[in-house]
């Protein structure tokens, strides 16, 4: 396995560069105490600057694999590798960002500094921090609550307060754990929108699972259809859907050809 990403510790400052990172999974392997296998040899190449939905019956091993990519666990076997390598440079974009289903957001700061501390931890300078925290935050329509908290907020704001503290580093990689799953449909929507519209400006490669099939056609370039455990690919497909979304693709014809091929392939996967 390509060694672990680095943690930065020197401190950086954003750059201006574009482009996400190339993920590669090679007979993928992990197995959890107890002897329970979740992957046994997935392969999966994801190119960059993509953006991959990932559906599959509860407990398939999706978040697993999200943790894996991330560096947060380790595989008992395979490879995975990513191009370019996943370093940070004086100047250069973050690695990797990862949105959890929670906010996590940390109670005693203020939303702006939720989102600036990233760039903190990161020994970016006050100025460039707090500006950089603002204009996503703008981006994201949360403009005028940066000296909010976090109690004081509902739970599709936490989402993107959330989501811009992912992005402020602009990272190569983006993954996204079921961010939206607890939020009402209009609010979800929006959301789709919004990440959208950030996923085309900054460029990155995006991971998202999610076990909704209808956000994962209207969002994903490409889907993958996971078997229940140990997870294996039962689809991978480019969707035939045009690379604009907008909200009335959901009720268009061709929408529902590929949200009806998913779930062929997410019931054969759950009676594997």
């Amino acid at each position: 396995m390509a060694s672990p990403h680095p943690v930065p510790t020197t401190p950086a400052t954003l750059g201006n560069d574009t482009g996400g990172v190339r993920v590669q999974l090679s007979g993928l392997r992990r197995t959890f105490p107890g002897g329970v296998p979740v992957l046994d040899g997935m392969d999966l190449d994801v190119a960059a600057g993509s953006f991959v939905a990932l559906v599959g019956p509860s407990g398939c091993g999706k978040s697993t694999l999200l943790r894996l990519v991330a560096g947060l666990d380790k595989p008992d076997a395979g490879t995975l590798t990513f191009s370019p390598p996943l370093e940070r440079t004086q100047g250069a974009r973050t690695p990797i960002a990862y949105v959890f289903q929670d906010a996590h957001l940390l109670p005693w700061r203020s939303v702006l500094d939720n989102v600036a501390l990233p760039l903190e931890l990161a020994g970016v300078p006050t100025p460039e921090r707090r500006a950089s925290a603002q204009a996503l935050l703008t981006e994201v329509g949360l403009g005028d609550a940066t000296s909010r908290y976090p109690a004081e907020l509902s739970g599709g704001m936490r989402m993107r307060v959330s989501l811009a503290r992912a992005l402020v580093t602009r990272p190569r990689l983006l993954l996204l754990d079921e961010p939206f799953a607890a939020l009402d449909e209009l609010t979800r929507n929006r959301l789709d929108d919004q990440l959208l519209a950030l996923w085309k400006e900054l460029g990155m490669t995006v991971l998202f699972v999610t076990h909704s099939l209808s956000e994962a056609a209207y969002l994903a370039e490409r889907a993958v259809v996971l078997s229940r455990r140990p997870a294996r690919v039962m689809l991978d497909r480019q969707l035939a859907l045009p690379r604009e979304r907008v909200p009335a693709l959901r009720a268009d014809p061709d929408f529902a050809r590929e949200m009806g091929l998913l779930l062929q392939a997410l019931e054969r996967g759950d009676s594997a």
